[in-house]
């Protein structure tokens, strides 16, 4: 992290590339599922149209599935928590861009404070929301939300965009400490990766973590120009990759036997 800190040269634009992550932990699969359902969720409800907003709307349906199942406001606590104890720690270090350090430091510090303000019970509106129980209810049937299904959620999306769009954004609302927090985490372990190139022989990689330095996320950067694709399988303590070769969609992928070179990050 105390590279990342240091005041570096932005770096040279290169050929298009493929990020490609897999989470080690299930409060990092949760984080990125979160993260990408809200970004989802905010773009379609920008775009002012009834597809956009039944869109929006079943997004919100799936991050409401996903906190159900567990308390993710606790473990963006923890995790808050633990960045800010490792970040306090590289204080006292050289090469360190101290005015950098503390803008990070004050906006988890901020992002703390938004989310335990927002109490354990921030989503009790849109749980209790009638309207929202009854689209998340037809949506478990394929085309449940069809007009005849859902003639008042069909009234609701003949509204001006303006107010579907402002009834939305207080849906977010209450979302929003959490996802704020959640995407400020996710940036910060992305950047505790340390780039490394590496080359899988025969199109196969295999990685064994130390377990005294857990880590959470894996990336795994490679041109876009070679068209392939890596599957990555595995958890904490080991993984492996192997890469397909994109065929189409009409033809199955086929596992490279090339070797492949390949830019590895390894995030904590």
């Amino acid at each position: 992290m105390s590279e990342e800190l240091a005041q570096a040269d932005p770096p040279v634009a290169d050929e298009a590339e493929l990020v490609f992550e897999q989470p080690l932990t299930e409060r990092m699969r949760t984080f990125l599922r979160i993260d990408f359902l809200y970004s989802q969720a905010s773009y379609h409800n920008e775009r002012a149209s009834e597809w956009g907003s039944r869109a929006a709307v079943a997004s919100l349906i799936d991050i409401l599935a996903i906190t159900g199942r567990g308390d993710a406001r606790a473990d963006a606590l923890k995790e808050l928590e633990r960045q800010l104890t490792l970040l306090n720690e590289f204080q006292a270090k050289p090469h360190v861009d101290a005015s950098r350090l503390r803008t990070v430091m004050s906006n988890l510090v901020r992002l703390r404070t938004e989310l335990l303000a927002a109490g354990s019970a921030y989503l009790q509106p849109i749980k209790d929301s009638e309207f929202l129980a009854a689209v998340k209810h037809r949506s478990a049937i394929p085309g449940g939300t069809c007009e005849f299904d859902l003639p008042d959620y069909y009234y609701w999306l003949q509204q001006p965009s303006a107010a579907r769009t402002e009834a939305f954004n207080e849906w977010l609302e209450l979302l929003r400490p959490l996802c704020d927090a959640i995407a400020e985490l996710l940036w910060l372990t992305r950047q505790s990766g340390r780039p490394r190139q590496e080359t899988a022989k025969g199109g196969v990689f295999h990685i064994t973590f130390d377990r005294e330095s857990p880590v959470q996320l894996l990336r795994i950067s490679l041109p876009q120009s070679l068209g392939l694709y890596p599957e990555i399988s595995g958890s904490h303590y080991r993984s492996s990759v192997r890469f397909l070769s994109w065929n189409g969609l009409g033809v199955r992928p086929t596992q490279s036997t090339d070797d492949i070179p390949f830019t590895l990050s390894c995030c904590s």
